[in-house]
């Protein structure tokens, strides 16, 4: 796939199949990945890819903690809020991902579960976890952000689907301890893929983008 189709088609899938990814193609991503530019080439990420059995207990574990409605303690401070035109994108975001699946806006239950679904990776077969060093402050995360994205632009360009999770950073506690993760490995987020649902409706809406005017200055 070209680097222009790769970027244009990539989505935010929200409904997999159970088919696992082989691990060769696993292992392919990886060391496109790999390939991301880092501060002083540190290459902070670490990468916990979680699937078969370890995925099932993990999964049920993981919902069962969010949804007994436990008060979330990132490791990386979420948002302090959305104005203005952040706020008007957040919305339509939202708005088009009710529409997809027939469901008001206004139905708080159903906004409930289908963001608790997060927890349960959407289906997806496989999850990457990513860690920074605490050492390395925000720059260790933002060099992770980099990755995220290579990661997800490499599924793409295999026909792997995948959508980056900042909900899997909610609980960085229970992930640790899960895993046994020491506590200077901070959580950024984490990324579920696998093999997209193609008839199923939350797939089918696409997020606009800003245009280059609204995100761009020339200064000449």
């Amino acid at each position: 796939m070209e680097l222009e189709d790769a970027v244009r088609s990539r989505y935010s899938c929200r409904k997999f199949l159970p088919q696992p990814v082989p691990r060769d193609t696993i292992e392919n991503i990886l060391a496109l990945a790999q390939q991301t530019p880092s501060w002083c080439n540190c290459q902070p990420w670490q990468i916990l890819l979680v699937s078969g059995e370890a995925i099932e207990g993990f999964r049920v574990a993981l919902y069962a903690h969010a949804a007994q409605g436990t008060p979330t303690k990132p490791d990386f401070p979420f948002p302090l809020r959305y104005q203005g035109i952040y706020r008007e994108r957040r919305k339509v975001c939202g708005v088009q991902l009710y529409q997809a699946l027939g469901i008001g806006r206004e139905d708080k239950t159903f906004a409930a579960q289908q963001s608790l679904e997060n927890f349960r990776f959407f289906g997806a077969p496989h999850v990457a976890l990513i860690t920074t060093d605490d050492d390395l402050g925000v720059y260790g995360a933002v060099d992770c952000g980099l990755y995220v994205s290579n990661f997800m632009l490499a599924a793409q360009n295999l026909g792997v689907a995948s959508i980056a999770q900042a909900a899997l950073a909610s609980y960085p506690e229970f992930i640790r301890a899960h895993f046994g993760v020491p506590p200077n490995r901070k959580f950024v987020c984490g990324i579920s893929f696998g093999y997209a649902d193609p008839v199923h409706p939350i797939n089918t809406y696409r997020t606009a983008r800003a245009s280059q005017q609204e995100s761009a200055t020339w200064i000449e």
